[in-house]
């Protein structure tokens, strides 16, 4: 492996990566800086979080700017406000000797005219996230006319986060002739189109396998039905009484609400989502890096902005939509030649998507149990004795011995071995004796076969209706009575929509839209040859209101020619509905 110095980076840099504590460069900077340092080219670099992606694209850019130049002359856009702060302070150290370097964050959350005044004193490089670019170019607070280097950092999560236009648009008001260099763990074809459309021939660099998950991290997944989800979290935790772990959850209703249960039961635990102000979320994360938070329940886009290296477990307490998302929450663990372990609590109807993301990362899930509480009392109990067995003596006890050894002087060592673990040992076994077992099993490997065992269907309601995927889900699961995880790959078009439930939920589902109306209109639903895959789709039905009348027709004798004509040219909107114990 290449040395910084062979790199050719300049002293003052060099001097940075020393106080740093850098000894070699990790893979995507030995690849990246070279290139980036000889060359003025557009790349595109494919790296997963925690890979050392900022000091790949920062020891470039410090190196090939002016210093003495009050222009700006680099723009950094990524995703979250919290990653915004984390590079500009990443790009300062590295700078730390380069004198008049001026390095501005710009985010929302904060005072934008502070932000505009540090960037009047002259920023060589700024670092934004992309709506508060936006709105700062919009009001000629900043000029990026005659930048040289822009970088598009977690361009995937940018892509993810609906930022496509706002990128677009900042990117309108650069040169043409700047490089562009573009860092990503993954490569959607959305990044692909971003590379196409901005970027020139750019140059390629890829750590691992495109999407590919880190060796450092191992991949385990339990099966629990949806109702025990929190019960069966709570279990691995307890297993692992040193955790110090992101557990992610699809919406911010959603973390909040663990995290408030997780703190009732006793854990130390913490949430960081959207709706917490920019005070909140730095407290959050300041008890976090001090680890007097064990367990941080995050949504996605929060979680973009954690920089934390001991980071033992991520537990997917909700797997994420988005397949590719699965790669970013699993690269928070096994960070800096680290392991690390990701866990997924599924339903039954979520194994299939163990297959998919699979898949994608490249590697193997291993399928384990839920520990019985038997398991954990054991666990708990080692780890007394481990941590007693490790403490140093703190000789301030010794006034109070003489009257702690009357205390016990009749009592033998073994007696007394027994009480002091037993303090311990019972409050586990109180909690968990008799509980259930909360492993279940698929019935067979055709349980991991989208086709097979689950049924696709065409709804006459979309995005004209109202309706994103995530709103019509909660629409479907309220009037059709499902859990959360029995309504699946919902797809919304403009005016008409799919999901899919498990087989066995066919009947059901069929037996309740026959007849249904909404809003004064009829929903129509039947089931579809689709099944989520690419390509060419086919339908039973039409793609128009008439969808599902001939299915009507068959099961149902009480409506006329002309009723059902009236109903299928219905052309209304539907709406969106919408043991306390102690432990630490």
């Amino acid at each position: 492996m290449s040395t910084f110095q062979e790199l050719g980076l300049n002293e003052e840099l060099l001097q940075a990566i020393t106080d740093m504590g850098f000894k070699t460069p990790s893979e995507v900077q030995e690849k990246a800086i070279p290139i980036l340092l000889k060359t003025e080219t557009d790349l595109v670099a494919l790296a997963q979080t925690g890979t050392g992606k900022t000091a790949a694209f920062g020891f470039p850019m410090l190196e090939k700017i002016a210093i003495d130049s009050r222009t700006t002359q680099g723009l950094i856009l990524s995703p979250t406000r919290e990653l915004c702060l984390q590079i500009t302070n990443e790009m300062k150290q590295y700078g730390k000797y380069c004198k008049g370097l001026n390095v501005v964050a710009i985010y929302g959350g904060s005072s934008i005219t502070e932000q505009a005044r540090e960037v009047k004193r002259g920023a060589q490089i700024i670092v934004a996230t992309p709506g508060r670019m936006k709105d700062m170019i919009s009001r000629r607070l900043v000029d990026i006319s005659k930048i040289q280097y822009a970088v598009l950092d977690e361009a995937d999560e940018m892509l993810n986060m609906g930022f496509k236009e706002d990128i677009t648009d900042i990117l309108s008001h650069t040169p043409d002739h700047k490089n562009t260099w573009l860092f990503s763990a993954t490569m959607p074809k959305e990044v692909a189109n971003i590379a196409k459309n901005f970027m020139i021939n750019p140059q390629e660099i890829t750590v691992g396998n495109k999407n590919e998950s880190t060796s450092q991290v191992t991949h385990e997944y339990y099966l629990v039905n949806s109702r025990d989800r929190y019960q069966a979290l709570k279990r691995l935790a307890d297993l692992n009484p040193n955790i110090f772990s992101v557990i992610f959850c699809r919406t911010k209703r959603d973390t909040q609400k663990v995290a408030e249960k997780l703190i009732e039961d006793g854990y130390s635990a913490g949430a960081l989502h959207g709706d917490l102000s920019q005070n909140q979320r730095d407290l959050v994360m300041r008890s976090f890096r001090n680890k007097q938070i064990q367990m941080l329940v995050a949504t996605d886009v929060a979680a973009r902005g954690i920089d934390v290296d001991d980071i033992t477990h991520v537990i997917n307490y909700q797997l994420p939509d988005e397949a590719e998302t699965y790669t970013h929450r699993s690269g928070r663990t096994g960070r800096a030649g680290k392991t690390g372990i990701s866990m997924v609590i599924v339903s039954k109807s979520e194994v299939r998507k163990i297959k998919s993301i699979e898949r994608i990362i490249k590697k193997q899930f291993e399928k384990k149990d839920i520990p019985s509480g038997i398991d954990i009392c054991e666990v708990q109990l080692m780890s007394l004795a481990n941590k007693i067995d490790n403490t140093e003596i703190n000789h301030e006890i010794d006034p109070y011995l003489e009257h702690i050894n009357t205390l016990f002087e009749t009592t033998s060592k073994e007696a007394l071995i027994k009480k002091f673990f037993s303090v311990e040992f019972t409050r586990f076994y109180n909690y968990y004796n008799k509980t259930k077992d909360l492993n279940i099993e698929v019935s067979s490997e055709r349980d991991f076969d989208t086709n097979e065992n689950t049924s696709r269907y065409f709804i006459n309601v979309g995005k004209k209706d109202g309706y994103d995927w995530m709103s019509l889900k909660d629409f479907l699961k309220d009037v059709l009575e499902l859990g959360r995880d029995d309504v699946f790959k919902v797809d919304v078009k403009d005016s008409f929509s799919f999901f899919n439930t498990n087989k066995d939920q066919q009947e059901k589902v069929l037996s309740f839209f026959n007849d249904f109306k909404h809003n004064g209109r009829f929903v129509n639903v039947e089931v579809s040859e689709d099944k989520g895959r690419k390509g060419n789709r086919k339908y039973r039905g039409k793609r128009d209101g008439n969808f599902g009348a001939s299915r009507r027709r068959e099961t149902s004798g009480r409506r006329s020619n002309s009723q059902s004509q009236s109903r299928r040219s219905s052309n209304g909107s539907t709406g969106s509905s919408r043991p306390r114990r102690s432990r630490r």
